[in-house]
């Protein structure tokens, strides 16, 4: 979902929501300040998802068929690729009320319980479900529980599942004017929505959800209904937020929308991002150095051992904010590496693996879709999928602890390790467009008896790295 301004929103909220539901505060007998204790993430957190890629796959642009079926027969390439999770963006039919543009918004839903018939029927999604399960990847579909469409039938039949204005009327959240907000202070209408997301996993046997706007919902909604979905089948459930109280309990991961900031930020610095040029927008100075610190930030506010979903597109980001060329340029390999090998799950987007570089139309349908053949962005994503799968340095769960950063004498130098379970992976990158000499303050890493990941070469701390280069060291 998308809206001006929205992340800032949602991450303000975050913020805001930080002192009083993540950390307990104990005052000693002796009146002394009271010592913060940190709470520990604490979702099933399927073992699946530690070393798993995540594929959001857009229905409506993103094959020549526009469906299910079609999407079904891309599930071997996108195997081969190295996809784990298939996110389907909604599947449910479209309300028509107040529509955006011809076929409407996704995130308008009519029927928590139907198949939208642009994109095929109940047994087409079953069928696609049972696919990527024998082939070896889970499937998760894309739920919106703040708000409904105008005419999802709720309106008139269950008038009372929703929020009010001061006038008393049904109104629709941010500048989302074909829907309305559920209030979830009404029981009933918990019931209600928990009801809809156990029906997708006992009659389609999905295998968890990405919740829209997941921190617009109390968090005490998805800790009461994560137990009832763990009494189908274990789920993997990723919350559209940055809201540290989300991570206590009700997800297993979230998106890492500072880091995308950053990431933008450091590529607008660098002269790259010819988004933000065009649009003119007044970007802070950031550098290499300053991911370090964010990644302590979010460390600092996040229960111990959250994880956070990286990437270079999404959904939202290739319609409304640029394409991942606009925004990072030369720079997207390094960036692209980076939500790879920092800390967390790393994310594709319909069309990323071939280096699509187009804007969806999001409202309508669009006639520019990606080729599919392999180039030499597929293979690169391949080899980054295949690092993630097969280094345990980079699992999801417990990289809080696994990374080590050298700080060297150029903030636009970021070199830090990833250890785990006798693993080790080191990564250097020069996020700048001006060459980078590599001299390191204090002792810097060592590559005793590692390899080049993309050379299979023996491998050398270099002297200097090349603007936007990158170097990924392994130990066999």
């Amino acid at each position: 979902m998308k809206t001006v301004g929205k992340m800032a929103l949602l991450a303000m909220a975050g913020a805001l929501l930080f002192p009083a539901l993540l950390w307990g505060a104990t005052e000693g007998k002796s009146g002394k300040k009271p010592v913060m204790e940190r709470k520990t993430a604490s979702s099933p957190r399927p073992d699946w998802m530690d070393q798993a890629v995540i594929y959001e796959a857009n229905l409506r642009q993103g094959t020549s068929t526009r469906d299910l079926k079609g999407l079904q027969r891309e599930l071997p390439r996108l195997r081969d690729l190295g996809v784990d999770i298939v996110w389907l963006m909604p599947i449910h039919p479209i309300s028509e009320k107040n529509r955006k543009g011809t076929l409407g918004s996704y995130y308008a839903v009519k029927d928590y319980k139907g198949v939208n018939p642009e994109f095929g029927t109940f047994e087409d999604l079953k069928e696609f479900v049972s696919t990527a399960h024998n082939l070896g990847m889970k499937v998760i579909l894309d739920e919106v529980c703040n708000h409904t469409g105008c005419d999802n039938a709720w309106v008139t039949e269950h008038p009372e599942y929703y929020a009010r204005n001061e006038k008393g009327e049904m109104y629709g959240p941010f500048d989302w004017t074909d829907t309305y907000k559920l209030d979830y202070s009404n029981p009933a209408t918990r019931a209600a929505m928990a009801d809809a997301l156990l029906f997708w996993v006992r009659e389609a046997d999905i295998d968890g959800y990405r919740c829209d706007v997941a921190g617009e919902v109390p968090a005490d909604f998805w800790e009461e209904v994560r137990p009832q979905l763990e009494a189908v089948k274990p789920v993997f459930m990723l919350a559209e937020s940055n809201t540290p109280s989300l991570m206590a309990k009700g997800f297993d991961a979230d998106y890492a929308w500072p880091m995308k900031d950053l990431f933008n930020a450091i590529a607008a610095t660098g002269g790259v991002n010819s988004y933000a040029v065009e649009k003119k927008q007044n970007l802070p100075k950031k550098q290499a150095k300053d991911i370090p610190v964010l990644i302590a930030e979010q460390n600092a506010l996040f229960p111990e051992g959250a994880v956070h979903m990286n990437m270079v597109t999404n959904h939202d980001l290739n319609s409304w904010e640029g394409t991942e060329f606009e925004r990072y340029g030369e720079g997207l390999g390094a960036f692209a590496v980076l939500s790879y090998t920092l800390p967390g799950m790393p994310m594709m987007y319909t069309g990323q693996e071939v280096g699509f570089n187009h804007p969806f139309e999001f409202f309508e349908t669009d006639a520019v879709q990606p080729d599919y053949r392999a180039n030499e962005l597929t293979t690169f994503y391949k080899m980054l999928n295949s690092l993630k799968h097969n280094r345990r340095a980079l699992a999801s769960r417990g990289s809080e602890h696994s990374m080590t950063t050298y700080t060297t004498t150029d903030p636009d130098l970021l070199v830090f390790a990833r250890e785990q379970n006798g693993d080790r992976v080191l990564l250097m990158t020069n996020l700048s467009g001006e060459e980078a000499k590599v001299k390191f303050l204090g002792e810097g890493p060592s590559v005793a008896g590692m390899t080049d990941y993309f050379s299979g070469e023996e491998a050398a701390i270099p002297a200097t790295l090349g603007p936007w280069q990158y170097k990924i060291f392994t130990r066999e």
